[in-house]
């Protein structure tokens, strides 16, 4: 079927990108699933520091590359050999998770720790789980981004890269489930595990941050928010945190058993660092760029029983994860409609992407309807 996508040409091209224009909104092939996947009418797709370190270059993906991993939406087409157990059919809405889980492979076994190794080789080489390409253009293949290419109208995926929510969890919930609070939530949830009573800090207020700190106090922890960005800060106020700039906080001697990094820089890593107590632990889910370098005293590690944890995606199981946020929701405890800052259309993205480089943005969700041509 014709698709109308957002197209990535080039890695690494220079901003402003409403000036240079990396992007390339148009029609494409789309595919029937084959074995093992769904094809899924997009709903919502959030748009993510992920998806911008790969236009400006620090994370290069092979092009043309159609973009997008953080959305939702609805099952038209199911493939052969989906189980049936799934819970998916035609109808279902899914979220829709940028990192497969095959179920089957030794980092699978690690309780969301590792990421799949089955659905890391496909997402570094732009194919499906399987080695399939379902995208085409002009004749020739296009790239899947992180399994779910969703900037567009239609994606098909595997069934492993979806999970399904009830009727009553809107599309723009659901998406943000997908990324900011899998890999947020997940920093407090599964990596940071503040035991009762902990505080949480949280450094970096973009998408992911906010939604760590939402989760953090959606579980009853007292919450310090940390970004240099005053509409963030007061957004942070508003949600019942303490709100600081990086220097007020380290200034004022703030500190926290548990502290998440999310700003995806080495100063960010610092400064969380820096604020954890003696006996904490430094929860890190930002990605800086591959030559970043960030300087710690290791005899702090020891003299302070300090605990440094990468946590990849929240080192979330999406399946167990998801229906927890998806309760936390239901009972007004995780407002995650609050991270939504703009709707916009795909033919606004160069403009999106220089406002997230720029800091003046949360969630910025790619809406469609009946009108967006397929």
């Amino acid at each position: 079927m014709q698709i109308t996508g957002a197209v990535l040409e080039r890695c690494g091209a220079p901003a402003p990108w409403a000036d240079s224009r990396p992007l390339t909104v148009g029609p494409l092939e789309l595919d029937p699933p084959g074995p093992g996947e769904l094809r899924v009418r997009i709903e919502a797709a959030g748009l993510c520091h992920s998806d911008l370190s790969v236009v400006d270059g620090n994370r290069v993906r092979p092009t043309p590359m159609l973009l997008g991993h953080e959305a939702a939406g609805i099952v038209e087409a199911v493939g052969d050999s989906v189980p049936a157990d799934a819970g998916i059919a035609v109808g279902t809405r899914v979220v829709m998770t940028f990192l497969p889980r095959c179920g089957r492979c030794a980092e699978c076994a690690t309780d969301g720790r590792l990421p799949c190794s089955v659905g890391s080789a496909a997402n570094a080489v732009g194919e499906l789980v399987g080695g399939v390409r379902r995208l085409h253009r002009d004749g020739a293949d296009v790239h899947h981004h992180l399994g779910v290419s969703a900037f567009a109208t239609h994606a098909v995926v595997s069934a492993t890269s979806v999970v399904p929510v009830p009727d009553d969890v809107p599309a723009d919930v659901a998406a943000l489930l997908g990324c900011a609070v899998l890999t947020g939530g997940g920093a407090v949830l599964n990596a940071g595990r503040p035991a009762t009573g902990e505080a949480v800090a949280v450094v970096g207020l973009g998408g992911v941050g906010m939604a760590a700190l939402l989760v953090a106090a959606a579980l009853g922890h007292e919450v310090i928010g940390i970004d240099t960005v005053p509409t963030k800060l007061d957004l942070a106020r508003e949600l019942g945190a303490r709100a600081l700039t990086p220097a007020e906080a380290l200034d004022t001697g703030a500190r926290a058993p548990v502290v998440v990094e999310a700003a995806g820089n080495a100063r960010a890593f610092e400064t969380a660092y820096a604020l954890t107590a003696p006996g904490g632990t430094t929860v890190t889910v930002g990605l800086p760029g591959p030559d970043a370098r960030a300087s710690i005293s290791p005899l702090s590690l020891t003299a302070e029983a300090r605990t440094v944890v990468g946590s990849y995606l929240g080192s979330a199981v999406p399946s167990r994860d998801i229906p927890r946020y998806v309760e936390l929701w239901r009972a007004g405890r995780l407002p995650l409609e609050r991270l939504v800052s703009a709707r916009i259309g795909l033919d606004e993205l160069p403009r999106a992407l220089d406002r997230l480089a720029a800091g003046e943005e949360l969630r910025q969700l790619i809406t469609f309807d009946e009108r967006t041509p397929a």
